[in-house]
């Protein structure tokens, strides 16, 4: 699991895929999460602008991400 620091929270979940590359796009991103193929701590998440904070597990495809405060 790769751990992805984040400069204050919340982040929205789109965001976090965006910019640690996990998709090409935010508009990808988007897609994804409404798709229903992206998880927060375990659980199916299918909103676009979910508030992430520090100590959530995100997992999308084959990549699990811990987000931390840095």
């Amino acid at each position: 699991m790769r751990e992805v620091k984040i400069p204050k929270e919340p982040v929205e979940l789109y965001k976090i895929l965006k910019f640690e590359a996990m998709v090409a796009s935010g508009g990808e991103a988007k897609l994804v999460i409404s798709n229903g193929l992206v998880q927060v701590n375990g659980q199916v998440e299918i909103r676009k602008r979910k508030k992430i904070l520090s100590g959530d597990i995100i997992k999308f495809a084959d990549e699990e991400v811990r987000v931390r405060l840095a």
